[in-house]
This record gives C-alpha cells, structure tokens and sequence, in this order.
C-alpha cells in the first residue's frame, strides 16, 4: 500500500503513549492500533483533526505517500 503511517513516530516523539492518545482522541486503543500499524482502510477527517491537534502536527507528519516499485 502506498500510504504509509507515521502515527507511531510522531507519538515518540511527542511523549505520547497510545492509551493516552486514544482517550483523547476518543477513540478505542484497539482501533488507534489498527491506525497505527496501516491496517486501517480509512480514517475519518474528524479522527484525524483530533489527532493533529492533539499531537501538534499536521496531517502530513502522520500520512505519506510512497509510489509502489514495479
């Protein structure tokens, strides 16, 4: 998949745990898990706002876009 998360990174950085954030976020921890590790199909904008505004980042610090090798 060519969207690569960076999720994990910027908590790191940030100090932040993934329970921490989840709450936060108000999501559960298994679904910011399932964020985190690309295995999610979607995000929604909302869950992506909290996230940014939670970690002070924006989206592009969380999501990239790699071109698959052929």
């Amino acid at each position: 998949m060519p969207i690569i998360v960076n999720l994990d990174v910027m908590m790191a950085k940030r100090k932040v745990s993934s329970m921490d954030l989840a709450e936060r976020v108000g999501i559960t921890n298994a679904n910011l898990s399932i964020l985190k590790t690309g295995k999610a199909k979607a995000v929604r904008f909302s869950t992506l706002e909290k996230i940014c505004e939670e970690l002070e980042c924006q989206p592009g610090d969380i999501l990239e876009f790699r071109k698959e090798q052929t």
